[in-house]
């Protein structure tokens, strides 16, 4: 029978989880077995996994799972070094060349286990299966906004949290903007017609930002794209890839322009393959503002969980694209699951 078990987060900020209990009970209804942790900060509360007929396990017990248990989270696993000797499905940031993504396969091929990396589930066509691109694109836009709104304060921008829903963070962002004596930002969002792009154009419009959206038409000469410069804030919603272009040169800091916030919400900064070329780390909750430049300010945000500030929506609409394919989980040799073990075997075979 083939073993899900669904750990617990333990990075700071992350209260979303990947399977609600009405995905768990549609699991156990076809013949896989379903171990749930009990976590101290999960939006979604236990007695509805309890409630679906998951079995319950401490907080953080997976790495005593049973040898032939499947773990699922979302986020990083704790940097200890250990060898991983299990199957994992997350999100491990492994196969651009990050370093830490290096020494994450390393504890894998230690280990014998196997990563199935969350971002290169695919399907026949190369398209992701499962994303929260919609809420980091919604939440990243608003965080940006926020960076916006500080700047004509003379501030920068100050810690972000969670909130119950989109409803309560648009009707706070609105308040910001409308508290300060200035006209609404305008904004250039690339990848305007993809996941993430979609979900911060739609952020935006709601606080009556003006958008100009571009795609793989508008980028496709490859640059240098002088437009970016030109907005007050710029919403960068591509992945990096190696055939992606440069949209802001290192030279942008000190160039003429009207940018003053960048939204990474991509958020490679380690990459090389990083088309934001004006910071090198990724910006915190409890700092989401890194200032490249003083005079003229240019402030960049780069946080790398970004839908957890909306944890119960982007957790059941990510879940809900997910569950098909684990519901394939008991033939992990073909499909989505296939595809990505042989992503992590080419990755790994030369460490």
């Amino acid at each position: 029978m083939t073993h899900l078990w669904v750990r617990a987060e333990q990075r700071d900020n992350e209260e979303r989880v990947g399977l609600t209990p009405e995905g768990a009970a549609r699991l156990i209804a076809a013949g896989l077995r379903v171990t749930v942790e009990e976590s101290s900060v999960r939006a979604i509360p236990i007695d509805g996994y309890h409630a679906a007929g998951c079995e319950i396990a401490a907080e953080n017990s997976w790495p005593q799972a049973p040898a032939d248990a499947i773990i699922f989270g979302l986020k990083e696993l704790p940097d200890d070094g250990t060898p991983l000797t299990h199957r994992h499905i997350l999100f491990g940031h492994a196969f651009k060349g990050q370093p830490v993504g290096q020494i994450l396969l390393k504890r894998f091929r230690a280990g014998g286990g196997t990563l199935y990396d969350l971002e290169y589930l695919v399907d026949e066509t190369g398209r992701r299966v499962a994303a929260f691109g919609y809420w980091a694109g919604f939440a990243g836009a608003a965080v940006a906004l926020k960076c916006w709104a500080a700047q004509q304060r003379g501030e920068i921008a100050g810690p972000v949290s969670t909130y119950a829903g989109s409803q309560a963070l648009r009707d706070e962002l609105a308040a910001e903007l409308a508290a300060i004596d200035a006209a609404r930002p305008t904004a250039l969002v690339i990848g305007a017609l993809g996941r993430v792009g979609t979900g911060a154009a739609d952020l935006c419009a709601a606080m009556d930002v003006a958008v100009t959206r571009w795609d793989m038409q508008e980028t496709a000469h490859g640059g240098p794209f002088p437009e970016v410069l030109e907005h007050d804030v710029f919403l960068n919603c591509i992945l990096a890839r190696p055939d992606t272009p440069v949209f802001v040169p290192a030279i942008a800091k000190t160039a003429p322009r009207r940018l003053s916030v960048i939204g990474d919400i991509a958020c490679d900064p380690d990459s090389v393959f990083s088309p934001v070329k004006v910071y090198d780390r990724t910006t915190t909750w409890a700092e989401p503002a890194l200032r490249v430049q003083d005079i003229p300010v240019l402030d960049v945000t780069a946080i790398d969980n970004l839908p957890s500030m909306l944890p119960v929506e982007s957790s059941q609409d990510y879940a809900g694209q997910l569950l098909p394919s684990l519901l394939t989980l008991d033939d992990l040799a073909q499909g989505v699951w296939g595809r990505a073990e042989a992503t992590f075997d080419e990755h790994a075979k030369g460490l």
